[in-house]
């Protein structure tokens, strides 16, 4: 493990090793999810971005970005987790058969009536409790969500008004509101529906996770018969990343792509387990203050913590100054190349990325050449629309 500390960014350096199970996030799981997001009536495929002229002027063969700003009208793509998940959940609540069920299922008079009864729990720093909201009102059933101390009023009212949950923000950190909503769930008999997994509660969040791999499903099906050479990957507690980290190595497994796990410096949870170098993952602690706040995570989550810190070649922990720095660019992109929408936690991908194409020992010690296909995730658009005016300007 190599570590190096640039302006704006530090990042690990190690060859992955293999070992980590996969096959919870296979083709086969990415198909089911899939086929069952096909059924809810607001889906749509989301776009596959080519920046062509950036390419061209980088060098390189492709860069695509998977813009996930309008998934259910969410703003971000969390919706795919937090319904695939609710709809395991109920099948198996309900005794139904999810080979043979989807939403349409559950629009049945009977059962729906049966998820009247039903009230899901969640923490969020904003976009997954937003897509429980949503969800829980697609299944005519009830939420209640809790935010960690420092999330802006406007993501709790986007909560509240993308569904049919009460949410609120409480005086904790994020992996203490993680505990108080899990302890409000086990005292009022209700369902804990989260997105990061601990000893005993791994079936729930590995739904969620198999939920992402949608997208994964749908950039793959849009990149005109190219795989990836190199992913960029954000993450918070990590769950995103490594499922979709894990489809593209199991789906590539003779030529796997380059894998960057990228976080906010002051809530790095992944890169510090890895600088740990002991295989164990480690909590950030204290309050850390970061505008990426769907990054803004403690601990990593612990069924995807193996794949990261095995199948990953890079870990890198970056300044705000970064995902200012995509946030922008995304804006005002090169040439004629179309414009994203892309929020705090969206963009700081695409901000390291510009760092790297403009460095040629950065580009050599990322292995980015003329051959290089590179796939970003813009997770989110603007869900602070002050915050995001105020980097962005306009």
């Amino acid at each position: 493990m190599k570590e190096l500390h640039f302006d704006q960014f530090s990042v690990l350096c190690q060859e992955p090793v293999p070992g980590p199970d996969l096959s919870g996030f296979s083709g086969q799981a990415a198909a089911e999810a899939l086929r069952f997001h096909q059924s809810l009536p607001d889906y749509a495929e989301t776009p596959l971005v080519s920046l062509g002229c950036l390419s061209a002027q980088a060098q390189v063969k492709a860069v695509f970005v998977k813009d996930e700003s309008a998934r259910f009208g969410l703003k971000a793509f969390k919706g795919l987790g937090g319904s695939y998940c609710m709809f395991r959940i109920l099948c198996e609540r309900l005794g139904l058969d999810p080979a043979e069920s989807d939403y349409r299922t559950f629009l049945r008079e009977d059962i729906r009536q049966a998820c009247g009864g039903i009230t899901f729990v969640t923490a969020t720093d904003g976009n997954h409790g937003k897509g429980v909201s949503w969800a829980a009102k697609q299944f005519g059933c009830r939420a209640r969500v809790f935010m960690p101390k420092g999330t802006v009023e406007v993501r709790r009212r986007a909560i509240e008004e993308a569904g049919s949950a009460t949410a609120e923000i409480t005086q904790w950190n994020y992996d203490r509101t993680v505990q108080h909503a899990a302890s409000v769930a086990e005292r009022n008999g209700w369902i804990l529906i989260q997105d990061t997994a601990w000893e005993g509660y791994e079936k729930v969040p590995a739904w969620i996770i198999q939920g992402y791999l949608t997208l994964a499903l749908e950039a793959l099906g849009q990149m005109n018969g190219l795989t990836p050479t190199h992913l960029f990957l954000q993450a918070g507690v990590g769950s995103m990343a490594g499922g979709i980290e894990a489809f593209f190595v199991n789906r590539c497994r003779e030529h796997p792509p380059l894998v960057s796990i990228v976080e906010p410096e002051e809530a790095a949870c992944v890169y510090r387990s890895a600088l740990a170098g002991d295989g164990l993952a480690h909590p950030v602690t204290g309050n850390p203050v970061t505008i990426m706040a769907g990054l803004n995570c403690g601990t990593p989550c612990s069924i995807v913590w193996p794949v990261l810190r095995d199948c990953s070649s890079y870990f890198c922990a970056c300044r705000d100054t970064v995902t200012e720095q995509g946030m922008r660019a995304y804006a005002s992109p090169a040439g004629n190349d179309p414009a994203v929408v892309s929020g705090e936690s969206g963009a700081v991908t695409y901000g390291l990325l510009l760092s790297i194409l403009s460095s040629e020992a950065l580009r050599s010690l990322f292995r980015i050449n003329r051959e290089s296909v590179i796939l970003l995730i813009s997770t989110e658009g603007d869900t602070d629309p002050d915050g995001y005016r105020r980097v962005v300007g306009g």
